[in-house]
């Protein structure tokens, strides 16, 4: 049975001008439940992660500060959310819901998370709208209980990874993989184990080329016993903050692409959803509901 994460927390509503980024996780849940893709069984609802395991990630100040709301004016304002006690708990779901979708996909070999690919969290600090860094939470929780012993991280969300490649820059049993837009967010990049700049205007043909060309190889060459996938769908041309030119039938099949070799291979992926701003609510929720309907057609 497919397995998604979902809780109510994952809606949580912004202050006015801040919501619309969120609205998604309230309508792709219903989407899903409409079309008849998934039913109220495939969800489940994760609680929030113990400390400790965030500490496996986090470093203690950090999260200290982040607990008592302590953070100061400028830390607030490059994570770009208005801080409260709330957003910091549903940060703890949202990377429980990644920490059980790595477990579950060990099982049924996918599993999705409706949030997560906060990938702009460091060790340290919080960035783009990104608090607690899910991927690299499951990831070091999963090496700790020797779930995983060689981890792939497979980023394709339009912005690079920059979190997500500091936090692992000194770990090898994690390889780090980030395509995104070279001249987009964050100005300052880290650097990842593979990191492929791609130019602005990028369309379908050449972007889904170079992922074929890549990403095999790079299975054979790190012969991992589980995939991260971030599956951002803010590559698409509608997207506010993407500059990439990709279609929706474009986004779908990089989707089907990181799939296919996945399971092609039995190598068990957990799916996080990452971001997505195009203009129209609909365009957002259908490019990842394409996520969510492929993996039930490969996997079940």
């Amino acid at each position: 049975m497919l397995k998604i994460a979902f809780h109510p927390i994952y809606k949580y509503e912004l202050p006015e001008g801040h919501r619309f980024p969120m609205v998604k996780y309230e309508l792709l849940p219903e989407q899903l439940l409409y079309e008849g893709t998934v039913t109220d069984a495939n969800f489940f609802q994760p609680k929030a992660l113990e400390e400790e395991v965030i500490l496996l990630t986090h470093e203690a100040d950090y999260w200290d500060r982040l607990k008592r709301q302590a953070l100061s004016p400028k830390e607030i304002r490059a994570i770009g959310f208005p801080m409260t006690e709330r957003l910091v708990e549903r940060g703890r779901h949202i990377a429980n819901g990644t920490v059980q979708c790595a477990l579950l996909a060990r099982e049924f070999g996918v599993a999705l998370n409706i949030a997560g690919g906060t990938h702009h969290s460091f060790s340290f600090k919080g960035e783009g709208f990104c608090v607690l860094n899910d991927i690299a939470i499951a990831s070091n929780y999963l090496l700790q209980q020797g779930h995983a012993q060689k981890i792939l991280v497979v980023d394709l969300d339009v912005h690079q990874g920059n979190g997500t490649a500091q936090i692992f820059q000194e770990e090898d049993r994690v390889f780090t993989f980030s395509m995104h837009g070279a001249k987009n967010y964050p100005t300052r990049k880290e650097r990842s184990d593979l990191d492929i700049g791609l130019p602005d205007g990028l369309t379908d043909e050449p972007y889904l080329r170079i992922l074929r060309n890549t990403l095999p190889a790079l299975i054979d060459t790190v012969q991992p016993d589980l995939v991260f996938y971030l599956s951002g769908v803010d590559v698409l041309a509608s997207d506010k903050l993407g500059r990439l030119s990709m279609s929706m039938e474009g986004c779908k099949e990089r989707d089907r692409i990181v799939l296919e070799i996945c399971h092609r291979n039995k190598i068990p992926v957990a799916v996080s959803m990452g971001g997505g701003y195009s203009e129209k609510i609909a365009t957002i929720v259908e490019a990842h509901a394409n996520t969510f309907r492929l993996a039930g057609e490969m996997y079940f």
